[in-house]
């Protein structure tokens, strides 16, 4: 088992959370941006696991992303769901990260 399970599980996450958002409060950016994560996740998953190239930079692109917009609002508002997602943002960017490193 490689990247590519945390890659499908954080796609799964992120995905499911962007839909869940929506279906609790109509929120459309939650639902574009979770699923836009998930896809990049996804995709990324995808590609480690039929080694093409560009899998983990995907991986780590979709934790940047991810972290950048989750972050900010996790430090400011203090509240589960954002804190939630900086924590799956901060295991994707350590895990896509180190991964990342090791090949240059």
């Amino acid at each position: 088992m490689g990247l590519e399970f945390p890659a499908y599980v954080l796609a799964a996450l992120t995905a499911t959370g962007g839909i869940a958002g929506y279906a609790r409060t109509k929120s459309k950016p939650s639902i574009i941006a979770g699923c836009a994560v998930g896809l990049l996740y996804g995709l990324g998953g995808y590609r480690i696991q039929n080694n093409q190239p560009h899998g983990v930079e995907l991986g780590l692109l979709a934790s940047v992303v991810l972290g950048g917009a989750s972050l900010p609002r996790a430090i400011k508002l203090r509240k589960p769901v954002p804190m939630m997602l900086s924590a799956i943002a901060a295991f994707g960017l350590y895990t896509f990260g180190d991964a990342f490193r090791k090949t240059l």
